[in-house]
């Protein structure tokens, strides 16, 4: 249960650091959250299976889970940017 908090977590932070690295891909606050919550999710439960279940996991969802919600969050304020115009 830990893990899915931490990867849910780091996805928003992540999220949120995506938004704020580019105005192409900032699409406000709330969205960027929620798109890297769902990143988050995604990344972090890829990156804790390959790296198994030990002690490492939580640093490993710490990491996908950030890593997830950043990218699904650039790629998704890309392409909105990109329907907009």
């Amino acid at each position: 249960m830990e893990t899915l908090i931490t990867q849910l977590i780091a996805g928003a932070v992540g999220g949120n650091a995506a938004g704020a690295a580019s105005s192409q891909m900032n699409m406000g606050k709330v969205l960027n959250t929620v798109v890297g919550l769902i990143g988050g999710i995604g990344g972090g439960s890829a990156i804790a299976g390959l790296i198994g279940a030990d002690g490492a996991s939580l640093i490993g969802s710490l990491v996908g889970g950030a890593g997830g919600g950043a990218v699904l969050t650039a790629v998704v304020g890309m392409i909105k940017n990109k329907m907009m115009s």
